[in-house]
C-alpha cells in the first residue's frame, strides 16, 4: 500500500524556510502605481526578486541604472511588513502596502534653486 506524505508539511532537517513573495492584489497595486510614473516618463524598468526571506520590487529610471529604490514584503513573525528601501536601507516601514505606495505615488516636483 502507498503512503500519501503532504510535502507542504515535510522538510529536511536545515531546510530554508518558505520564500516570500508578492501576492497577485499586492503586484496588482503596485504595477498600477508603476505604469503611472511610466506614463508620465519618469520611471522606465523594474526588478522583482522573491529569491530570500524579503521579496522586492526596484524601480529604475533607466535600464543600466542601479534602482531609484525598492518596495520590500517580509514576514516578521506571523505579520507581514512591508518596506520602501533607498540603496539598501529602510525608508519606512509599514504594515500595509497601501501606506506605502502613497509614499511614491504623490506627483512630481521641479525644484529650482536660485542663481
Amino acid at each position: 500500500m502507498t503512503n500519501l506524505i503532504e510535502l507542504t508539511q515535510h522538510r529536511e532537517p536545515g531546510q530554508k524556510k518558505p520564500r516570500v513573495s508578492f501576492t497577485k492584489e499586492e503586484l496588482r497595486a503596485i504595477l498600477d502605481v508603476y505604469s503611472r510614473h511610466v506614463a508620465q516618463g519618469e520611471w522606465k524598468d523594474y526588478a522583482i526578486d522573491i529569491n530570500g526571506p524579503v521579496a522586492t520590487f526596484s524601480v529604475f529610471r533607466h535600464s543600466f541604472d542601479s534602482p531609484l529604490f525598492s518596495f520590500g514584503k517580509r514576514r516578521n513573525g506571523r505579520a507581514i511588513e512591508y518596506m520602501l528601501l533607498d540603496k539598501g536601507r529602510t525608508v519606512k516601514r509599514s504594515t500595509s502596502l497601501k501606506a506605502i505606495l502613497k509614499l511614491v505615488d504623490k506627483p512630481m516636483k521641479l525644484i529650482r534653486l536660485p542663481d
